[in-house]
């Protein structure tokens, strides 16, 4: 049976992000290879604030995609028993559709439900919505692929 919920320690054990990148704090929801939510802490004091924008931050829609991308890749290595997993990363390979419909300002709670639409042998699609205190801040459709570590 799939754990329900990853702290940001065990994300690590499963991505190759580090700090400052590695965006998603914990994995909630988990149902295997299927969906899940991951959550974004942004920070007041987040790497980005300083310079995006000072006097007015917001959190780039290219880190909420990573966030996407990110929670994607986390949900899909937990699921993977760790066999196939071994010396594998997964990378994005495309967005088709991303929508930004709200700034996410820092001090808030980013909730990213995230969704595996399909694979195709390496090949995954994916989607989801980025929320805050419910509100629809960001929706994409990507896709991922799992490569050989080298």
């Amino acid at each position: 049976m799939t754990k329900e919920f990853l702290d940001k320690s065990q994300i690590q054990n499963l991505l190759p992000h580090r700090e400052p990148m590695l965006l998603i704090d914990e994995l909630h929801n988990i149902k295997k290879l299927l969906s899940a939510t991951a959550i974004v802490y942004v920070k007041t004091d987040s790497f980005f604030v300083q310079g995006h924008f000072p006097d007015n931050p917001v959190m780039p829609g290219v880190l909420i995609v990573e966030a996407f991308g990110q929670a994607a890749a986390a949900l899909t290595a937990h699921g993977l028993d760790k066999e196939t997993y071994a010396n594998k990363l997964v990378f994005l390979m495309g967005i088709e559709k991303a929508r930004f419909r709200n700034p996410v300002i820092p001090d808030c709670k980013l909730e990213l439900n995230i969704e595996a639409v399909r694979s195709h042998g390496r090949v995954w699609k994916y989607k989801g919505e980025a929320l805050v205190d419910g509100k629809r801040m960001a929706d994409a459709l990507w896709s991922a692929t799992i490569v050989d570590k080298k």
